[in-house]
């Protein structure tokens, strides 16, 4: 049986049977004896089976002489290892397959004995065992770090309290947690409203009334704003994604009277209706398109209420972490690409990498741009470019967006009086909670946040004569049909409030008091400036 190869090779035989070959592996340490034990010893065989050796071509290569003439069985030892077993004519199903287990049984107790599998078995089971219990013990350190972070949050509220020290202007959004990130509702219980055919037209024009809508309305309509767009197919969003990440944003807005998500949707309002007023879709790209009111959507997000000279003056985490430079903006950007990291929010998944570098870099360009310290500097050189504006030339498209937005995040005063008056008292209330703290905290005091110092009528005219209407004017340029629908209804609100002002005056030397304390900035996302705008004599 194979006697041509090495005593301490692995013996191999195969056994056809009924036509289904099965290959049988012996350990190195059976001798050629052994297994022909296995096979021609009565005890393994049952009397009613017929051995056979046959070589690979099939032939009989030899017969075992005591075996009967009427009932053949073969002797097995030929270096083909091809054993065919057929059961007698007159023998019985059962006995073959008595024959066959036997068989298996010898060989399973062969490999047992050869590959050890008991003991693998056993430190197999050791292992997992000792996983599962560190896995266990990593989880309750986990949980037992997270019980630290909230009780020293807990215990530096009450030490804020009892001090009455300055305290960081804290962030909703904490970089190390992730889960304030997320939506807190369902996708499911996120209603889904069928615009009217009045509505859809509404939504294009600045007019557009932005109090007159719940958050849920108003995510509808941002959506729908994506899909009429085609921004929805250009960058092959899931539209179950997309409302997932329209609740994130919303989630990321603070409650803050001016700077809350309402804001968020008005400026998206305004830049959706720019685009329509502009013909936009005409003159650029749909990934700009998409740059544009992405750029809007997110533009102030986890916004703490508190502008960024408090965060300077106060040495806030995110003065210190931005180094003094546009922190809030840089704030912004950096909690709008978080959200959208998020598999289940992310809106560009679908969009090739280099692509999204591109459209990323787009979006931080243009939040940043909404901090109005940089407000010269920009309109400055849109100036340069609008008398020879080039739309194929990508750096004046980038100025012509950076400008759009800026006109999207102060455009309250673009909108009907009754519209744009509730602004006014947010705006108020948000500037004196800051300037209240700050003279709580020992620090200066912008005297268009004071209350004891603002005159409404005064503060508008400045801002709407000094920033306003020269930036609107300026694209006016580049598009004549800006100056009806948005030039002049600035000009009206300057004329209306230079009329306040003159009754305000009469007043002031009658009583010696103003008639109307108000605001020195307009109804509008001003609260990044870092010196105040400047009033007429």
């Amino acid at each position: 049986m194979g006697s041509s190869s090495s005593s301490y090779a692995p013996k191999t035989i195969y056994l056809d049977v009924d036509g289904k070959v099965q290959k049988v592996i012996f350990s190195r340490h059976c001798s050629p004896c052994d297994i022909r034990e296995l096979l021609c010893s009565s005890s393994n065989i049952p009397r009613n089976t017929a051995i056979m050796l046959v070589d690979p071509e099939g032939t009989l290569v030899s017969i075992d002489p005591t075996m009967p003439t009427n009932s053949p069985r073969y002797v097995i030892h030929t270096p083909s290892n091809l054993y065919k077993v057929m059961p007698l004519c007159t023998g019985q199903l059962g006995e073959k397959e008595d024959m066959f287990q036997n068989a298996l049984s010898q060989v399973a107790d062969q490999f047992s004995r050869a590959f050890r599998i008991n003991e693998l078995k056993t430190e197999v089971t050791n292992r997992l065992a000792m996983l599962e219990k560190r896995v266990e013990l990593e989880g309750l350190k986990v949980v037992e770090i997270e019980n630290c972070k909230k009780d020293l949050k807990k215990l530096r509220d009450e030490m804020a309290t009892r001090t009455g020290g300055r305290v960081s202007c804290t962030c909703k959004y904490n970089f190390d947690d992730g889960k304030k990130l997320c939506p807190r509702r369902d996708v499911p219980s996120y209603p889904k409203y069928t615009l009217s055919q009045e509505t859809i037209e509404a939504l294009k024009k600045p007019t557009f009334d932005v109090w007159h809508w719940e958050h849920n309305e108003m995510l509808s309509c941002l959506e729908y704003m994506y899909h009429d767009l085609g921004l929805v197919k250009e960058f092959n969003m899931n539209p179950i994604t997309l409302k997932r990440w329209l609740l994130g944003i919303q989630e990321n807005y603070r409650n803050n009277p001016f700077h809350n998500f309402r804001h968020c949707f008005c400026v998206s309002q305004m830049m959706y209706g720019m685009i329509h007023l502009c013909s936009l879709q005409e003159k650029l790209t749909l990934t700009d398109m998409g740059i544009l009111m992405t750029a809007a959507v997110c533009h102030d997000l986890d916004h703490p209420g508190y502008n960024n000279t408090y965060q300077i003056n106060a040495r806030t985490e995110l003065a210190v972490r931005y180094n003094d430079i546009s922190p809030l903006e840089n704030h912004h950007c950096a909690v709008a690409f978080q959200i959208i990291s998020l598999p289940e929010c992310n809106i560009f998944a679908n969009v090739e990498l280099e692509v999204f570098k591109q459209i990323r870099q787009a979006i931080i360009t243009l939040i940043l741009a909404t901090d109005m310290a940089r407000h010269g500097e920009i309109l400055d050189s849109f100036k340069q470019k609008v008398d020879n504006f080039d739309f194929t030339n990508e750096e004046h498209v980038r100025c012509l967006k950076m400008v759009l937005i800026k006109c999207c995040d102060i455009s309250n005063e673009v909108r009907p009086t009754e519209v744009a008056e509730p602004w006014v008292d947010c705006l108020l209330e948000e500037y004196f909670l800051q300037s209240d703290r700050e003279k709580a905290e020992g620090l200066p005091v912008a005297p268009f946040m004071d209350r004891d110092k603002v005159t409404k009528p005064t503060a508008q005219i400045g801002f709407i004569k000094f920033v306003l209407i020269p930036m609107f004017e300026t694209v006016m340029k580049l598009f004549p049909q800006v100056e009806e629908v948005m030039v002049q209804p600035l000009r009206d609100s300057r004329d209306h409030y230079e009329e306040l002002k003159q009754i305000d005056d009469a007043m002031t030397e009658v009583t010696g008091k103003p008639s109307n304390p108000g605001l020195l900035c307009p109804r509008s996302c001003t609260s990044n400036l870092h010196t105040p705008i400047p009033h007429l004599p």
